[in-house]
């Protein structure tokens, strides 16, 4: 995701791979691998680099954005109510088969009609 990130946005900026690595200081090869997702780990200290040749944010080559999105704040409060309860993540796996079953329930129970409905 990181490569597809900074290959993209040096391709909208009119940078080549060359002109990127030169110009943040690290090899040509290096760039490439990271852009490939072959190293898809890169340190802070280049993803830096690139941020600022690119004049983005870091934000924007790690896509943070996109998670931040993705978490609705009414699901992180429950989450923070049940640390605040004192359960653990290995806990909750322990309880994911419960919940499981809660569901699978829940969609049986709406999935066929009840004796009250039929009458």
């Amino acid at each position: 995701m990181i490569g597809y990130n900074i290959s993209a946005i040096r391709r909208e900026k009119g940078l080549s791979l060359s002109e990127l690595a030169e110009k943040a200081d690290i090899s040509k090869s290096y760039l490439s691998n990271i852009e490939r997702n072959l190293n898809d780990n890169p340190s802070i200290q280049v993803l830096v680099k690139i941020a600022q040749v690119l004049n983005v944010d870091i934000r924007k080559l790690i896509d943070i954005d996109s998670t931040e999105k993705v978490l609705d704040p009414e699901w992180v409060d429950f989450i923070e109510e049940l640390r605040r309860l004192g359960l653990e993540k290995e806990a909750l796996q322990e309880l994911k088969p419960i919940i499981e079953f809660m569901i699978w329930q829940k969609n049986r129970q709406e999935a066929s009609p009840s004796v009250e409905e039929e009458q």
